[in-house]
């Protein structure tokens, strides 16, 4: 179902338009995902980037930009180890990742990578409000 709601985008960057979608399923396209999406095309010239604004599924107020996951292949990545990956993620998200975003989930894979499982993960339910709030201190 959800695989439904988000708007698959495998083709080469050049020649395709990717609608993401929120936690909802609603389309969306904030100034936020707007600057990420510009920033991982422009530093990695990806050959599929799926971007969904999670925000809605947090304890945020409603239309906030905040958390998203992100399913960036590139050939940039061969021969780099995960966490190489991630840091070239964080590097042209640095901007962002300073300021609005909270959490950032990230699949860094290459293409013969994505052809094994071609789909953008799903995050775990939000927990919501405080650690006081879930029985902890």
């Amino acid at each position: 179902m959800l695989r439904a709601q988000l708007a698959r985008c495998t083709v080469p960057m050049a020649t395709r338009a990717c609608a993401s979608r929120d936690s909802a399923g609603s389309a969306a396209g904030g100034p936020v995902e707007a600057a990420i999406r510009a920033k991982l095309e422009q530093a990695l010239s990806p050959e599929v980037l799926e971007l969904r604004n999670e925000s809605g599924g947090h304890a945020v107020p409603a239309g906030s930009e905040t958390h998203f996951r992100v399913a960036v292949v590139s050939s940039r990545f061969e021969g780099m180890s995960p966490l190489q990956r991630h840091r070239l993620v964080h590097a042209a998200l640095s901007e962002e990742l300073a300021g609005p975003v909270h959490a950032l989930a990230i699949q860094a894979k290459t293409p013969a990578q994505w052809r094994e499982n071609p789909q953008l993960d799903t995050s775990p339910p939000c927990l919501g409000g405080s650690k006081k709030t879930r029985g902890t201190s």
